[in-house]
């Protein structure tokens, strides 16, 4: 698993238990060492409170101790960094999501990749919005999405055709992509940027970028988007792609994202 940054000592024992657990990952994946002093040493912390930390982890079944004395991460903690990652999706998400509406004065979202489309799961929207209903619950389809294209940020050409593989390129506006080969092509390029750019391509008039957001193991699993009308947005592309990259960089780092998931910009993808 890939490490995330650690944060500095937590107060709660929750939070310390969590520290020892993202310090553990770490280790694992560096191949260092994992016994209760070289997890200190990771830390700057005693060795007795991260002792005791430890040994209420394995009580829990989210670590073990090993014969030599080093420790392990169980599959319960998979489990567990999976729910609160689900958990602080939804709290961090709102948050960010909240602040990037109130900046920019365009509606945001928050979607997952859905086999080849994408599921709205978060929104915000400014005071003055004229947007009717909700998107949360919407699926739409990820050829032509700002959305679909950034959730497919660190996937390599392979993975992209293959998620596409029974897709039918309808139409959705005057430049929808019109093939998995048109996809890859407007993909690269906003790797190149930074940002996705939807541009009248999911409907006419309508124009979006997206950014991707990163998890604990490294891998994008939702994006986050700021979408309005090709005349407010189109001028202001450069101010809202990049305010967007902050939004979707600061909630990787709730998420716990390691640091070297990359903040915009290309991502290293094997081709």
């Amino acid at each position: 698993m890939p490490s995330a940054p650690l944060a500095p000592a937590p107060s709660s024992s929750m939070g310390r238990g969590l520290d020892v657990l993202t310090a553990l990952s770490a280790l694992i994946e560096k191949g260092s060492g994992t016994t209760v002093g070289e997890i200190a040493h990771a830390l700057d912390r005693e060795r007795s409170q991260v002792s005791r930390t430890l040994a209420t982890l394995a009580r829990s079944g989210l670590v073990e101790r090993r014969p030599d004395r080093s420790y392990a991460l169980t599959w319960s903690w998979y489990a567990a960094a999976q729910e609160l990652t689900a958990h602080r999706m939804y709290t961090h998400g709102l948050a960010v999501l909240d602040s990037l509406a109130a900046q920019l004065g365009e509606a945001t979202f928050l979607s997952e990749l859905q086999g080849d489309a994408t599921l709205t799961t978060l929104e915000s929207l400014p005071a003055d919005s004229r947007m009717i209903g909700s998107w949360i619950g919407r699926s739409y389809p990820a050829y032509c999405s700002d959305a679909g294209r950034a959730t497919l940020w660190d996937a390599s050409d392979d993975e992209v055709r293959a998620v596409f593989g029974s897709t039918d390129f309808t139409a959705q506006g005057p430049n929808t992509p019109v093939s998995v080969d048109d996809v890859l092509a407007r993909l690269d390029a906003d790797r190149e940027r930074g940002f996705t750019i939807v541009d009248q391509e999911a409907e006419p008039g309508l124009y979006s970028v997206a950014a991707p957001v990163w998890d604990f193991r490294g891998e994008v699993i939702a994006a986050v988007q700021v979408v309005g009308t090709r005349d407010a947005m189109h001028e202001r592309v450069a101010e809202c792609g990049e305010a967007c990259v902050r939004a979707a960089a600061d909630l990787s780092r709730r998420l716990g994202a390691p640091a070297s998931a990359p903040a915009s910009a290309s991502a290293s993808v094997e081709r």
